[in-house]
């Protein structure tokens, strides 16, 4: 990270488009493409964001956005996302990778100088964002959270390459439009974004109790649990009461409730997501009753 500055640099660049990814549980590997930053980089209240190399803590060269405005006061530095669409998602989660500097490893640095930034968002019908619209400002933009590092680097670190990266994440709902927008505003710190992973959680499909249940987007709260309504695999058939799983806000089934039976004549196999006609039916060659498999 560069040095501070109190100069302004008017910084026009742009990444790839951020992708909202759906994640299911257990989460397995995330395609990259959902996990790097992508900016309007044409618009900011007070533009000193720039884009910049870095190093991972891996000291891989990385692309990242940082600002470094310490020694002027009131800051109000923002950068925003490109338009990214909701996909019928009714809650978002943001993970956000960042590093911070300690302002107090920073000579004569002034009082104003912040080891936090503010996350926003803003809903749209339409990617019809501007330079002067929405205004830079809470209200119309949605405040997400203040995120602050759990690790902060200092000069030693600098001269050393130590990048210190943290991670935080973030989640806001309901949203309803065909999309939004997020930024970032720093109010006074020494800082770099180095990568953002949007994504929403869903329960996946599913075949449990006889049933299938399908791929079911989580709720609008943290708390929400959506119904879903279970349908028998073929040859069973419902008993008890109607068959429902409930797809909770981390993206997984639970409160099953109800059940499938295999027909009379079948059995359940392969774990019991599949009801076959029975090769040897005892029951049936002695002119008995076959009651059919249970899950």
């Amino acid at each position: 990270m560069n040095e501070p500055s109190g100069q302004t640099t008017y910084v026009r660049a742009a990444l790839p488009d951020v992708e909202l990814c759906a994640v299911s549980l257990p989460a397995g590997p995330f395609d990259a493409r959902c996990f790097h930053a992508a900016f309007q980089g044409i618009a900011f209240s007070r533009p000193h964001w720039e884009e910049v190399s870095g190093y991972d803590e891996n000291m891989n060269t990385i692309r990242t956005y940082q600002v470094c405005n310490v020694f002027d006061s009131h800051q109000n530095n923002w950068v925003r996302t490109k338009y990214i669409r909701r996909r019928g998602a009714q809650r978002i989660h943001v993970e956000m990778k960042f590093s911070v500097r300690d302002c107090s490893s920073i000579p004569n640095v002034p009082g104003s100088c912040k080891e936090t930034f503010n996350l926003y968002f803003y809903e749209s019908d339409a990617d019809a964002a501007t330079r002067t619209s929405p205004p830079w400002m809470e209200n119309p933009w949605t405040k997400v959270d203040t995120i602050a590092a759990d690790e902060s680097f200092s000069q030693v670190d600098l001269g050393g390459r130590v990048m210190k990266i943290n991670t935080e994440v973030r989640s806001f709902g309901p949203v309803s439009r065909g999309g939004f927008y997020l930024a970032f505003q720093d109010y006074g710190g020494c800082m770099s974004l180095i990568a953002v992973r949007v994504f929403y959680r869903k329960c996946p499909r599913i075949i449990t109790n006889g049933a299938l249940f399908q791929e079911t987007l989580s709720g609008a709260e943290s708390t929400s649990l959506v119904a879903s309504r279970g349908v028998c695999v073929p040859n069973a058939e419902e008993v008890d009461v109607p068959i429902k799983l409930y797809c909770n806000g981390d993206g997984e089934w639970m409160v099953p409730i109800g059940r499938c039976m295999c027909k009379a004549g079948n059995e359940a196999v392969e774990n019991g997501t599949v009801c076959r006609v029975a090769l040897c039916d005892t029951a049936l060659a002695h002119g008995g009753e076959h009651r059919g498999a249970d899950y």
